[in-house]
C-alpha cells in the first residue's frame, strides 16, 4: 500500500510518501511545501494545491492520511491551517484518492505507543521504523511520515480484524450447514 501522509500548514505543509507492505515500511520521498509570507492567501493555497496534486500524480498513493488540526490558542493560525488542509483534501478528492484522518494523539499512539509522547520521541521512532540514518527534516516532514505510519499501522490492524471476522463468520456458517 502506498500512503501519502500530510501535516497541513499554511506556511509549511509537510508530506511523506510511504510504501507499506505488512510490517515493512519504506519512505519513498518526504519534504515540505513552503509558501512565502506576504503573498496573497489565494496564491499560497494554489501553490499548496498544485504541489500536492503533483505528488499525487507522481506517486499514485492508495490513500492520503491527513492530520486533524487541533489549536487551542491562535485562532488566526487555525483558520489558515484549516484552509491549507482543505486544499489538500480537495486535491485528494479530485484525484479520487481515499482519505483518512488522524488526531495528533492517534499518531503518537500508533508510532510511539503512547498518546502523549513528545515530538522528539515521535521523530526518533519515525527514524527507527523507516530505517533512516537521521531524523527527517524539517519537523513537518517527520510529522507527515508519522501520519503515514499511523495509517499503515491502523490499516494493518483493520485488515487483521476483518480477516478474523470473516474467518469466524465462515466457521459459524459451516456449523449451520451441518
Amino acid at each position: 500500500m502506498r500512503i501519502l501522509g500530510i501535516d497541513p500548514g499554511f506556511g509549511r505543509t509537510g508530506y511523506g510518501v510511504l510504501e507499506a507492505a505488512g510490517n515493512r515500511h519504506q519512505a519513498l520521498e518526504y519534504g515540505c511545501i513552503e509558501t512565502l509570507p506576504h503573498t496573497k492567501t489565494g496564491e499560497r493555497l494554489r501553490d499548496i494545491y498544485l504541489k500536492v496534486t503533483d505528488i499525487i500524480e507522481r506517486f499514485h498513493p492508495d490513500v492520503v492520511a491527513i492530520e486533524q488540526l487541533f489549536f487551542n490558542r491562535n485562532v488566526t493560525t487555525a483558520f489558515t491551517a484549516s484552509e491549507a488542509r482543505g486544499v489538500v483534501v480537495l486535491a485528494a478528492e479530485l484525484a479520487n484518492v481515499a482519505q483518512a484522518e488522524y488526531t495528533p494523539m492517534q499518531v503518537k499512539q500508533a508510532v510511539v505507543g503512547y498518546g502523549r509522547a513528545d515530538k522528539k520521541q515521535v521523530q526518533e521512532m519515525v527514524r527507527i521504523l523507516l530505517n533512516l540514518r537521521e531524523i527527517p527534516k524539517p519537523d513537518d516532514a517527520a510529522d507527515a511520515l508519522a501520519i503515514a505510519l499511523a495509517h499503515a499501522q491502523s490499516s494493518t490492524y483493520l485488515r487483521r480484524l476483518q480477516k478474523a471476522e470473516s474467518n469466524s463468520s465462515s466457521i459459524v456458517q459451516r456449523k449451520r450447514d451441518k
